[in-house]
């Protein structure tokens, strides 16, 4: 009898959800043939099987998160296809009998599974209530009839509970870490963008802009290591674009900005974006940004105060523009106006190198060239 579990994926990625099931019970499988589809929250990925054989047993379903280890599958030579295999261990002597599974934690403090008699599962079942979502308040962490009813009746009036998943999982964890970890500070100010000209993109100029401060201004183009307090000055700036899809938001990398031609950058502006619309941009072009951008304004809204996340010190956010009536020599004009907030981490950037910095961008921002 032999198990198939959810490899290394890469990355740091401890966790995925299975999305797609390619094989069903008793099936003939080959080396190599794909037999699940899972998402993490870089991209969709087939995983073949291992091995020939027939499948004894799924461990999952569409939906499920599991971690890096756990079985997928459970494979029985065609040879042995007539022994029992069963997959449950023991037996269960007592209807209070605690009974502890592994399950993909919803919180840290789930982490470790949760407990609940046979009884209380039969209730949760009843009730449609998944035990992933339930706090316990029973003694040594064990959830309670009282606590299925609390969670059945909060459905019945709020409505479905929705665990966080996938890409949205990730942005949970990676949010919580920059809020435990960063000081920010934000500042803002206004970029007069009239003498541009129709055709100016404003996603290449904000680039441009960007790479020109971090020339101006080297310490916001920096990785710190809040547990060795090091920094690491990049030579290179490698650009995380904040990027808004149905899934979730991503940050993929848009490389060496500093050292790029307009058409090419565009050119790889429109590749990354089909790439995470379709979930197929590779790994390495969702890792490794030095400063990132957050280009909110083609939404809605004017300054905000972007989320700095650890490893990076800075982030640009680029609001909605508008049209303000300037009074230039006695005479009134009509200026478009960009609003722009820089976040910076305050542990390890200055007041000062901050303001530097924005003045840097807003120069380029202004310069009608």
């Amino acid at each position: 009898m032999i198990y198939f579990n959810l490899p290394d994926l890469g990355e740091g990625l401890q966790e995925a959800e299975l999305t797609n099931w390619k094989i069903t019970v008793g099936d003939h499988v080959k080396q190599d043939q794909v037999i699940v589809s899972v998402e993490t929250a870089k991209a969709i990925v087939d995983l073949p099987s291992p091995q020939d054989g027939i499948i004894k047993h799924i461990f999952g379903n569409a939906g499920d998160i599991i971690q890096v280890g756990d079985p997928l599958v459970e494979f029985i030579h065609e040879h042995d296809e007539t022994q029992d295999t069963g997959t449950v261990v023991g037996e269960v002597k007592s209807g209070k009998t605690l009974v502890t599974e592994p399950t993909l934690a919803i919180n840290h403090n789930l982490a470790t599974g949760f407990k609940a008699t046979p009884a209380v599962r039969a209730l949760a079942a009843s009730l449609h209530v998944n035990l992933a979502l339930v706090k316990p308040s029973g003694k040594n962490d064990t959830i309670t009839a009282v606590d299925i009813h609390r969670i059945a009746k909060l459905i019945k009036t709020a409505g479905e509970m929705i665990p966080l998943k996938s890409v949205r999982r990730t942005m949970f964890l990676t949010m919580s870490q920059a809020h435990s970890e960063v000081v920010p500070v934000t500042l803002c100010d206004d970029a007069d963008i009239h003498l541009w000209q129709p055709s100016d993109d404003i996603t290449l100029r904000l680039i441009r802009a960007i790479a020109q401060a971090c020339q101006a201004e080297p310490s916001l183009n920096v990785w710190f290591d809040s547990h060795a307090l090091t920094r690491i000055k990049h030579k290179h700036v490698d650009l995380g674009i904040a990027v808004d899809t149905e899934h979730g938001l991503f940050v993929p990398v848009l490389k060496n900005i500093n050292n790029r031609q307009a058409h090419d950058l565009r050119e790889g502006l429109n590749a990354m974006k089909a790439a995470v619309n379709s979930r197929s941009i590779p790994p390495e072009q969702m890792r490794g940004h030095t400063i990132t951008l957050t280009n909110f304004g083609v939404f809605a809204g004017r300054y905000a105060n972007p989320v700095v996340v650890p490893p990076t010190v800075a982030i640009v956010g680029a609001g909605k523009t508008r049209l303000e009536l300037l009074l230039h020599q006695g005479v009134l004009e009509e200026h478009v106006k960009l609003p722009v907030s820089l976040t910076f981490d305050h542990r390890v950037v200055t007041g000062g190198e901050a303001a530097r910095f924005l003045a840097a961008l807003l120069n380029d921002l202004q310069n009608p060239d």
